[in-house]
């Protein structure tokens, strides 16, 4: 372990993923806007930074997680920013869900500066960052995936070089196709179920151990049940600004994408009502008052 690692971002993701590596032995500098975390980790044996430039200076590895795409640019591309203070042979990783526009023009910085760049999104959400077992798609030069894998591997438990630049981004947006997809199948075969009269719990469970199961109905259906639409995971907005990325992304390409464009705009109308800042599952709401009916257990 003897590249010094450095981590900018310390989210509901960014902070569970910085803690493994801390645990795994890592030289680790952290820096976050909000300090309370960055001082919360050097509690534990992190080295605290106070800014961008100063991880940039002592670290020979540096992982970004950062929220959305305007922070990402800001912090990787911006004149204060991890790019701009690069130095040769340093490698910079993003592990932000962003377009393939940003992950392009975060390599060509870094190769301007003698820097390597890879586009490493991740999959799996807070209790597979905790535990680390997080899906890692990485995009980049193979010499700098080689160097990084130790701490990917250390992160995740499925962790793929999927080719060059943009190419773990563009894996990420593909997930998160799906995901947008399958949630809006599961609220709709949910709320077809209860409003049926069959017991939704009971359909639930049949559903799920057959061939119409999915992760995401795994994972939404319970919510939806017991109307757990605050305790959050992920987003509705979220979610929201990955499948405009996926819209921006199929334009490009000229590719249909017709299952995400009705994902794209259910999930734009659930945030023009006011649930961007619950749970993902709450895309069911506005087809429950659609159809004037509302998911409950059967006592």
């Amino acid at each position: 372990m003897s590249d010094k690692i450095g981590f900018i971002g310390l989210g509901r993701m960014g902070l569970p993923m910085s803690y493994n590596l801390l645990r795994a032995g890592y030289d680790l500098t952290v820096h976050n806007r909000s300090q309370e975390k960055v001082r919360q980790i050097a509690d534990a044996g992190a080295t605290a930074a106070t800014s961008t430039a100063e991880v940039m200076e002592n670290c020979d590895i540096v992982l970004a997680c950062l929220p959305d795409v305007a922070t990402c640019e800001e912090v990787l591309l911006g004149d204060d920013g991890a790019l701009p203070n690069a130095r040769p042979g340093q490698i910079i990783v993003d592990h932000s869900t962003v377009g393939a526009s940003t992950s392009r023009a975060c390599a060509a910085a870094a190769e301007a500066r003698g820097a390597m760049f890879l586009d490493a999104p991740i999959s799996g959400g807070t209790e597979r960052a905790t535990d680390g077992t997080l899906t890692i798609m990485v995009g980049g030069p193979d010499e700098a995936y080689a160097r990084a894998q130790p701490a990917f591997d250390v992160m995740g438990a499925v962790v793929r070089h999927v080719g060059p630049t943009g190419s773990g981004t563009a894996a990420k947006l593909v997930n998160q196709l799906l995901v947008g997809v399958h949630k809006v199948a599961a609220a709709e075969a949910m709320l077809l179920a209860a409003k049926s009269g069959a017991d939704p719990a009971l359909v639930f469970e049949l559903v799920n151990s057959g061939w119409g199961q999915s992760f995401i109905l795994g994972r939404n259906a319970p919510a939806m049940l017991d109307r757990d639409f605050e305790g959050i995971r992920t987003q509705v907005r979220v979610f929201l600004k990955d499948l405009g990325l996926i819209q921006e992304m199929a334009r490009d390409l000229e590719t249909p994408i017709p299952g995400g464009d009705l994902a794209y705009r259910l999930f734009t109308e659930a945030v023009d009502q006011g649930l961007g800042d619950m749970d993902g599952a709450a895309i069911v709401l506005p087809m429950e008052e659609q159809a004037g009916f509302q998911i409950q257990r059967k006592s």
